[in-house]
């Protein structure tokens, strides 16, 4: 109850030399005061949170009343400092956070990157499978969470597998067993000829030959196909196997006294030979149909770098540019059975074509020739060894 002044110095703060300031009154008689304060009061005497200005900023100020001993106790923080001491307490609590953010984000990343590391595998796994190939899948260290999932996609391989080898044993164990009954027709034909006079006889014989020919084209797609051809793939003259070809068909061409020429020189590319045999055979046998008595065929083989180009140029009519795109469908045949060349076929030979391409993943391209004016087919191969 003293009404002697003192002066108590304030801590005062490194930021500012002045950041919070008091007064103690008792019966309007100043007790207490920060140095820095006048003696007069600093704001009106109310009680409670107010905001007022003096010394030269603006103050955050609080205000008791002591009933008993009739005191006022008036406090005052300057309200600039009160926002950088937010600042301070919000950095400081979302520092932490800031900090902690990458270190989860990577402990995240690792957990799940662990977690989902068998899918990886697996998709990785079909996606190196090959067209042809249809055997289980197989990875070490196989989650249980995942059994089920190789299970169901084993099973799944399994039943494409034996899908597709009905098909093939159904499709090539017919074409065999027609083989014999065509064979024994053409037999019985050659027997009668000698005997029969009859218009209608040579109709029938171009039918069975027809047939013979489908029969043959039938196994040779089936003889071409993936599953069965890569397993022989090995390096491969196309240059030598062109020659063999042309020295077995040559009679078919000098009977339509046709001129054909083999250009090119010694050219190696990996693949299987039969099915580049069928290949050179079928580009060849269509050429020669579809060029007239006493026409021209080229067939022209070329090494470019990394490439082996091989053309079969014709002075046929060749293809309408609207009809190219259905040309390797399987038994299309232009104008159907009635093209203007009189020559019968079955629509699967071009067929092969594309599939062999296919096989030894090349390109082909059908366009009109410009050195015979006929049909012009290039079969561009990839990856060439020398």
């Amino acid at each position: 109850n003293s009404s002697k002044q003192y002066n108590v110095p304030i801590q005062q703060s490194p930021i500012q030399k002045i950041n919070f300031v008091f007064q103690v009154w008792q019966n309007k008689q100043l007790l207490l005061k920060s140095p820095s304060l006048p003696n007069q009061p600093i704001i009106p005497f109310k009680q409670g949170f107010h905001d007022h200005n003096f010394l030269d900023y603006r103050w955050r100020t609080y205000t008791l009343y002591n009933n008993i001993n009739h005191v006022w106790i008036i406090t005052a923080e300057r309200i600039d400092l009160r926002y950088v001491l937010a600042e301070q307490i919000t950095l400081k609590t979302i520092l932490p956070i800031i900090i902690m953010l990458p270190i989860l984000g990577i402990l995240i990343w690792l957990i799940v990157g662990i977690g989902l590391s068998p899918l990886k595998k697996l998709s990785i796994a079909l996606e190196q499978k090959q067209m042809n190939d249809l055997t289980a899948l197989r990875i070490d260290n196989q989650p249980t969470e995942l059994k089920q999932v190789f299970q169901s996609i084993n099973g799944l391989l399994k039943r494409l597998k034996q899908a597709f080898e009905y098909e093939k044993n159904i499709t090539s164990d017919a074409a065999h067993e027609l083989r014999t009954p065509i064979s024994a027709i053409k037999i019985h034909l050659h027997n009668l000829s000698h005997h029969v006079n009859n218009p209608h006889f040579k109709p029938l014989k171009v039918a069975v030959e027809r047939m013979e020919h489908l029969i043959e084209q039938i196994l040779d797609f089936n003889r071409t196909s993936p599953e069965q051809a890569i397993a022989r793939f090995k390096m491969i003259d196309i240059y030598q196997i062109s020659q063999n070809i042309f020295a077995r068909e040559y009679a078919g061409f000098e009977q339509k006294s046709q001129r054909v020429a083999l250009e090119g020189k010694s050219a190696h590319i990996q693949g299987d030979q039969f099915a580049l045999e069928v290949l050179v055979r079928n580009l060849l046998s269509n050429a020669r149909k579809y060029t007239p008595n006493q026409g021209k065929i080229l067939l022209l083989i070329e090494q470019k770098k990394q490439q082996v180009i091989l053309e079969v140029h014709d002075s046929g009519s060749g293809i309408p540019k609207e009809k190219i795109p259905r040309i390797f469908d399987r038994f299309y045949r232009l104008d159907g059975d009635h093209h203007n060349s009189g020559v019968t076929g079955c629509g699967l030979g071009l067929a092969i074509v594309a599939q062999i391409v296919e096989l030894h993943q090349a390109t082909i391209e059908l366009q009109q020739s410009k050195k015979l004016n006929g049909l012009k087919v290039q079969i561009i191969f990839q990856k060439q060894v020398a």
